[in-house]
C-alpha cells in the first residue's frame, strides 16, 4: 500500500467506464449481479447505462468505431454472496472463469461478461471468533 500523505491528492476511485458493442446485453449481465442502471446522456454524447454504487459510478457506453475496446479492463465488486452471484449468471454460458473458493481476501470467483471483461467477485467473510 502507498502512504497517503499530503503529497497525494487522490482520495478514492469514483468512476469506472467500460465500452461494449452491445451495451444493452452487457447491462443485462450486470443486472444479474445486482447492479441497477439508469439510462443517461450527457449533451450530444451517446446514451449509456449508469449504476450508482457506494463510492462511485459504474457506466457502460456503446463501443463506437473510433473508440478503443475496454475488454482488457479487470473489474472487482464486493458482493453479499459469491455463490448467489454465480447462480444469477447461470444463463450466460462460459462466464465463470474461476469457480468460487476461499482466498486470503474472502470467498472469491472470477467471471467474464459477454464482452470478455473479467470481473472479480469477493465475498467478505467474517473473521472466526475463538
Amino acid at each position: 500500500m502507498t502512504d497517503t500523505t499530503e503529497s497525494s491528492n487522490i482520495l478514492s476511485l469514483n468512476l469506472v467506464v467500460i465500452r461494449s458493442p452491445d451495451a444493452e446485453q452487457s447491462a443485462a449481465f450486470y443486472r444479474c449481479l445486482g447492479l441497477e442502471f439508469a439510462r443517461h446522456r450527457h449533451g450530444n454524447g451517446p446514451e449509456h447505462f449508469a449504476a450508482e454504487l457506494p463510492g462511485g459510478v459504474f457506466e457502460i457506453y456503446p463501443l463506437s468505431p473510433d473508440a478503443s475496446p475496454t475488454s482488457g479492463t479487470r473489474i472487482g465488486f464486493s458482493v453479499i454472496s459469491v455463490d448467489r452471484a454465480i447462480e444469477a449468471i447461470i444463463g450466460y454460458p462460459n462466464s465463470v472463469v474461476s469457480a468460487p473458493k476461499e482466498s486470503e481476501w474472502g470467498r472469491r470467483a472470477v467471471v467474464a461478461d459477454p464482452d470478455g471483461h473479467r470481473i472479480e467477485l469477493i465475498e467478505k467473510t467474517q473473521p472466526k471468533r475463538e
